[in-house]
């Protein structure tokens, strides 16, 4: 360490004068992005002496667009109170599953459709007469809407490892009685899957009509029809991919860095003190760039500057926001840290990380797979060429693993939407995806590519385009 002499003559007499004025004046930089860091700690610690050791997650207002988290008065829950076997070598001895409905059971219960979520969404996809706000699918679910309530039943879960109500890393581990935190099994999406498929025995429902899932949605609905042929009717895969590409891996790997990295973290024990909101923050301004695209920023924020609120002086350039894509991120961040738990995005993150439906994946899974009754390996299927849309004439080896890795879902209509913009699931995931199914001999896959500037966030927000392939391809 070093001390640093004002009458140091390698300073010249400008530098000299201003660094003496700021010592004399007790002048500090001022960060009010970082004094906000602080602030909310405060607030969080005022909130655990005052009242209640805080829980994560258990905000009104979820991290999705403009929806309310459900409450537990709001939603249903599917109690599994036998062990679960995981596919990586670990068992939860027994599991919670919210869900919610729309629209009327058959008699045959044969108008089944089972949505999946993306990583962060709880099972409110749509309002209903328990929770009238609006859900992350609103648009598109409903009477007369793409997936019409008066002809079909639809059911979504908040996913396992969520903290919506299903069981996940915030949940009591009934061995212990207490959080599960990063005690809990390292999951994957099939697990998912597997779980939602206990509760549809639970049900009574022995078919889907279709499994339709976006984001991590769209992988879990492919899991879904891989794992049970005979018992989903359809698959559809919006924005989504049969096994994640290294830049998807980056982009998650970056986001659990920085939230491991905050020291509230605590390894992931953190339930009865202050959670590692800062990194939350942090992740979720990760996240949102891979969300959106860069036309859209251009367009929608361009280079604009944020307001000044003193006209009368000059604006200088700051070390915190400065600009309006920034000041967005910054909301983004902000809005999301404390309304979703810390290890379910780490957990769940992960499990999309894994994903790989090639067949030398598959095989070191071991998964059991069955309609109804489990057997051990994957059906055998001849792999050929699509008539109508064959695939690339030189297809490296990778593809073929996948095509044969996807055999099982070679006899079952399969819609696969990607959008030109996307960055996080990019579009050449899903024309693999869509050229693994014919290479496998499917001959019912509808494929799609949308343009637009929405970016991975387009199903959301394109229900026109979106919405019109849903209802075509369920039609």
């Amino acid at each position: 360490m070093f001390t640093l002499k004002l009458g140091s003559s390698r300073l010249v007499p400008a530098c000299r004068r201003r660094l003496s004025r700021a010592v004399s004046t007790g002048a500090r930089p001022n960060f009010p992005c970082v004094d906000a860091h602080a602030a909310r700690e405060s607030r969080i610690l005022r909130k655990i002496s005052d009242t209640a050791p805080l829980k994560t997650g258990t905000s009104e207002s979820g991290p999705e667009p403009a929806y309310a988290r459900p409450n537990p008065s709001s939603y249903n829950v599917y109690h599994h109170k036998t062990p679960m076997s995981l596919a990586y070598g670990s068992e939860l001895p027994s599991f919670e599953i919210a869900y919610e409905t729309w629209g009327t059971l058959s008699p045959r219960k044969d108008n089944v459709i089972l949505l999946h979520t993306g990583l962060s969404a709880s099972s409110h996809a749509a309002s209903t007469s328990l929770n009238a706000s609006d859900g992350w699918w609103e648009k598109f679910i409903g009477p007369a809407k793409a997936i019409d309530t008066d002809k079909y039943f639809v059911i979504c879960t908040n996913v396992l490892g969520g903290c919506y109500g299903s069981t996940g890393p915030s949940s009591i581990d009934p061995t212990t009685g207490h959080h599960y935190g990063t005690n809990f099994p390292i999951l994957s999406v099939f697990d998912m899957v597997r779980a939602q498929f206990h509760l549809l025995d639970h049900l009574g429902i022995d078919k889907l009509y279709a499994s339709i899932g976006c984001s991590m949605g769209g992988m879990q609905s492919l899991a879904a029809g891989w794992l049970h042929p005979k018992r989903v009717g359809k698959v559809a895969s919006i924005s989504g991919t049969a096994r994640s590409s290294p830049s998807a891996v980056a982009m998650r790997y970056a986001q659990r860095s920085v939230l491991m990295a905050d020291p509230n973290w605590n390894n992931g024990f953190y339930y009865d003190a202050v959670p590692p909101h800062a990194g939350m923050k942090l992740a979720r301004q990760i996240a949102t760039i891979t969300y959106r695209s860069g036309p859209e920023w251009d367009s929608r924020f361009g280079r604009q500057l944020r307001p000044v609120v003193d006209t009368s002086i000059p604006r200088r350039p700051a070390l915190c926001p400065d600009f309006a894509i920034e000041t967005y991120l910054d909301h983004q961040g902000e809005s999301f840290c404390l309304k979703y738990d810390a290890n379910s995005l780490i957990y769940i993150s992960k499990a999309m990380d894994l994903f790989d439906m090639t067949d030398d994946a598959l095989r070191e899974l071991r998964l059991k797979r069955g309609p109804s009754t489990d057997c051990e390996e994957p059906i055998p299927r001849k792999i050929s060429h699509s008539k109508s849309h064959p695939p690339p004439t030189n297809p490296p080896p990778y593809l073929s693993s996948l095509a044969k890795g996807m055999s099982p879902l070679a006899e079952t209509p399969v819609l696969i939407l990607g959008v030109q913009s996307d960055i996080l699931f990019t579009v050449e995931q899903q024309r693999e995806a869509a050229d693994a199914l014919r290479m496998a001999g499917n001959h019912q896959v509808s494929y799609y590519e949308l343009g637009g500037v929405w970016g991975h966030d387009t199903f959301l927000l394109d229900v026109l385009n979106v919405g019109g392939a849903i209802r075509g391809f369920l039609s």
